[in-house]
């Protein structure tokens, strides 16, 4: 894309659409969730170069992205994946999908089949009732 010497971290986690706006890539640096691998907390205006890897904290995963190219505009995300290399372990990912399932959004019902009958809702909530002993036995609590 560029051939620059180095880029502002928070510049750069906007540009490869890490965070949706430079305000939010900011305030993550300002609070200690933007660190290298040394584990050095960085400054939302110390510059990145390629090859540094820096470990993020996001909605409590920690993501490790190591920097292949160096970008100042946000661009396509296609091209913004070709910017980075993810190191993150397996274990963070499944913490991830584990929060991404837990704040999913509401049942979904298609438009024009009204509400639910009686039958419908008790049904669903059959469906949802979790039972906590099963519970226990699953994670050896």
């Amino acid at each position: 894309m560029n051939s620059l010497r180095g880029v502002r971290v928070d510049k750069w986690l906007w540009s490869i659409r890490f965070y949706k706006t430079r305000t939010l890539a900011t305030d993550s640096c300002k609070s200690g969730y933007v660190k290298n691998n040394k584990g050095i907390t960085l400054k939302p205006s110390a510059e990145t170069k390629i090859g540094d890897i820096l470990v993020i904290r996001k909605a409590g995963i920690n993501f490790s992205l190591q920097v292949n190219e160096l970008i100042s505009k946000r661009v396509a995300a296609e091209l913004a994946r070709k910017c980075y290399f993810d190191l993150t372990p397996e274990s963070e990912l499944k913490k991830f999908e584990l929060w991404y399932l837990a704040n999913r959004g509401t049942e979904y019902r298609d438009k024009g089949s009204g509400r639910p009958t009686k039958k419908d809702r008790r049904e669903l909530e059959d469906f949802k009732v979790y039972d906590f002993e099963d519970y226990d036995e699953f994670y050896d609590l």
